[in-house]
């Protein structure tokens, strides 16, 4: 059994028109959250942060406490698992690394849902918007 490990983050924009997150289309034709393979002996945390500035051009904070996983099988005989941090970007300007990133979307959490191509980004992204709802009401808001 083959595996293989990509790391990437739930991308987020506090604006004037209130919490919105990044979703990419990809070259292949599905949408995604920010996500790429680990290369070399990185670690899930350096692996997220090469991908988000690859694919977005991105400068983030990520958020501690946040660590999410899905796996799945992207082809017979291979596991995948996928670990997603959660990161806020303090401007909106990307750069859409045209390798791979069709066109980048920011969007509010049910457009964003709606967005995206697969229920397993769906559940992270649902997992990460209620994990900011929850530190925003223990903090009394931002």
């Amino acid at each position: 059994m083959i595996r293989e490990k990509s790391c990437g983050a739930v991308i987020w924009h506090d604006g004037d028109d209130g919490r919105e997150y990044l979703i990419e289309h990809m070259v292949k034709g599905h949408s995604s959250l920010c996500k790429g393979h680990v290369e070399g002996k990185e670690t899930e945390h350096e692996t997220a942060v090469r991908e988000i500035r690859e694919e977005t051009d991105l400068r983030v904070a990520f958020c501690r406490g946040f660590r999410e996983t899905i796996s799945y099988s992207p082809y017979p005989g291979c596991i995948k698992l996928v670990v997603f941090f959660l990161a806020e970007a303090k401007e909106k300007t990307v750069r859409a690394q045209p390798e791979e990133v069709a066109g980048i979307l920011w969007l509010p959490l049910d457009r964003a849902l709606a967005e995206l191509t697969h229920e397993s980004d769906r559940d992270v992204l649902r997992k990460a918007d209620a994990w900011l709802e929850q530190r925003d009401s223990r903090s009394g808001g931002r």
